[in-house]
């Protein structure tokens, strides 16, 4: 026992009746009943309700404490009355008889309430971001991020994995977002980077002859916020394995992942074995490598049948006409009896997205197929026989549909396909569905540039006899790069690493980089690929977005301690911030205002 408490605000029961005990912890919550006063006292643990009589010599001083002050009370465990037993907390059938009281430290008015999880600006809430991760649900979610992360060390531990650390302070490489700069007092003119991942040195782990690497890893990357993206900095579970092929790290993760959100959430996880879909069946079938399999709708492509003669839809023969575009539709089922005024919406929300809206239709039978709708009538009969074949349509179910441009069409639909399954119900918000998207291109076209660029990781290694690759055809090398979803939320990506020196130099020639560009670039990795590096591959789920399905949250900021506001700012510590002309000039730098 100590001076501040006996036991803390979650633990005592009925087990602890008549015990004289010391509590220390926050004022969260009073009740004035007259002659009584209850008030809740609050710690990392949990709440115990607090009694005093009027007669008591401290009742005064209880009444004027403001909520949130550090208060110490001593008093004996009683047993509540049943009609105020309260089920929801843990000592919810137990009370304390205060004795003495005692301020350890007073707040000051409060900025928000700390009590209740009503909603505040984000302004107040970063600003103050101490009195709201007081608050129950933000406090939960803290809480299980550090047992989730905990717990995936000790399950990495019994896989055989060992953790090691990498740098912090490391060299810029282009991996697709922009790096964080500091720079070099000691080497003026130059700077670290903050890794954006710790990509190249896991490999050189690898390399080292080390086989099975794991990290909780910081990782650094100056890009704008997203629900699911935390500007500047964020966590991934980054592993690496030597001698393996993508199935061995599929296995691994597959096991950790189920074993994970089965431990910390109610909600069940669909399937054990997660299904594999190849990245231009995930771009086919749900317009996105990101897809939430928990909605069943899928996106059929329907361009040939507007191509047919007995079809008069003239501005979707016209959109066909052209190279590189596609008409396709998603099929709802039993929706023909749905009013107006829900195809109107659906197609009222698709131009709020930028397009022309949807097309739809709805399947009738009569003496033959027939359709209801804007564009039902430029459809024969045969061509509704057609359509229903090719998109699995029967009477009564509608389609909407879509033409242009293919990655256009497919943006929208996948959107369209997210927006009708919410509108529908349609998706189990009880389940985790998790799948890997696998075979993802190694090139693709910069839309910018018009040049060849890697799709994904440049380190990747390509799948299939390396002798038997066509260089001249870049677009059809497929790479050995796989990513994994869970309910329409990517958590990492990953790949077989190209461990072989004269195939890193072969494909990044594809992509532009000379072989002295490669050399000066990834200096450390080029260099020790040429002494025996062991076939390797690896991935990085994030923790953050673990946290974040595990929580039920859909905001990153909800599970992470001190996040940035959008604008990449801690507002609690006023950082950014501006820094002296003296440090300045020590690290040779001048700062050159924008006009």
């Amino acid at each position: 026992m100590n001076k501040y408490r006996t036991h803390n605000c979650g633990e005592l029961s009925l087990k602890n009746k008549g015990q004289e005990i010391l509590l220390s912890g926050w004022i969260n919550k009073k009740r004035d009943h007259g002659n009584l006063l209850f008030f809740d006292l609050r710690d990392n643990y949990g709440i115990t309700q607090c009694v005093i009589d009027k007669k008591n010599k401290y009742f005064f001083s209880v009444e004027k404490t403001q909520l949130e002050s550090v208060v110490r009370i001593k008093g004996k465990v009683i047993e509540r009355t049943k009609e105020t037993i309260n089920s929801d907390i843990l000592t919810g059938q137990i009370e304390i008889q205060v004795s003495s009281y005692e301020i350890l430290s007073e707040c000051a008015e409060l900025p928000l309430p700390v009590f209740s999880d009503q909603n505040y600006s984000e302004e107040i809430r970063l600003k103050y971001r101490f009195l709201d991760l007081r608050r129950k649900k933000i406090h939960e979610n803290i809480n299980l991020r550090s047992k989730v992360i905990s717990y995936i060390r000790k399950k990495m531990s019994e896989y055989g994995f060992l953790e090691y650390q990498t740098p912090i302070l490391t060299s810029s490489s282009p991996e697709g977002a922009r790096d964080f700069l500091v720079p070099s007092r000691l080497n003026p003119g130059r700077f670290y980077a903050l890794p954006q991942a710790p990509q190249q040195f896991k490999q050189l782990i690898m390399i080292s002859g080390f086989d099975k690497y794991f990290q909780i890893a910081p990782c650094f990357r100056d890009e704008d916020a997203r629900a699911d993206r935390s500007p500047g900095e964020f966590y991934q579970l980054d592993l690496e394995m030597s001698f393996v092929e993508e199935q061995d790290i599929f296995k691994i993760v597959e096991d950790l992942l189920v074993s994970v959100f089965t431990n910390f959430s109610k909600k069940k996880v669909k399937k054990i074995k997660f299904p594999q879909i190849k990245y231009k069946d995930a771009m086919s079938m749900y317009g996105t490598d990101k897809p939430d399999l928990r909605n069943p709708l899928i996106i059929k492509d329907v361009s040939d049948i507007f191509k047919r003669e007995d079809v008069s839809f003239e501005i979707f023969k016209k959109i066909l006409n052209q190279d590189g575009t596609a008409a396709k539709c998603i099929v709802t089922k039993n929706t023909g009896n749905k009013s107006r005024n829900f195809f109107d919406s659906i197609d009222k929300w698709a131009k709020l997205q930028g397009s022309s809206g949807l097309a739809y239709i709805t399947l009738e039978k009569n003496k033959n197929l027939e359709a209801k709708g804007p564009i039902g009538k430029f459809l024969t009969n045969k061509a509704l026989e057609a359509l229903s074949i090719v998109s699995e349509a029967k009477p009564g179910d509608s389609i909407f549909f879509a033409c242009g441009k293919l990655k256009e069409v497919e943006k929208l639909l996948s959107q369209a396909r997210d927006k009708i399954g919410e509108d529908l119900n349609l998706i189990d918000q009880n389940i985790f569905e998790f799948c890997w998207i696998v075979d993802y291109p190694m090139f693709e076209i910069d839309e910018n540039t018009n040049k060849i660029k890697f799709s994904h990781n440049p380190f990747s290694m390509p799948k299939g006899d390396i002798n038997q690759l066509n260089f001249n055809k870049p677009l059809e090398i497929i790479a050995n790069q796989y990513d994994i979803v869970c309910n329409g939320i990517e958590l990492s990506s990953g790949a077989i690493r190209n461990h072989l020196p004269n195939l890193m130099y072969k494909l990044f020639s594809i992509a532009g980089y000379t072989s002295e560009q490669v050399d000066i670039k990834f200096s450390g990795m080029i260099n020790a690929l040429k002494y025996g590096a062991p076939p390797h591959g690896g991935i990085a789920p994030g923790i953050d977005r673990i946290v974040m399905l595990l929580a039920g949250e859909k905001n990153i900021r909800e599970i992470t301690m001190f996040p940035m506001n959008q604008n990449a700012q801690d507002l609690l510590m006023n950082a950014p911030s501006e820094v002296s002309n003296d440090q300045l000039k020590e690290l040779c730098l001048k700062i050159i205002k924008k006009n």
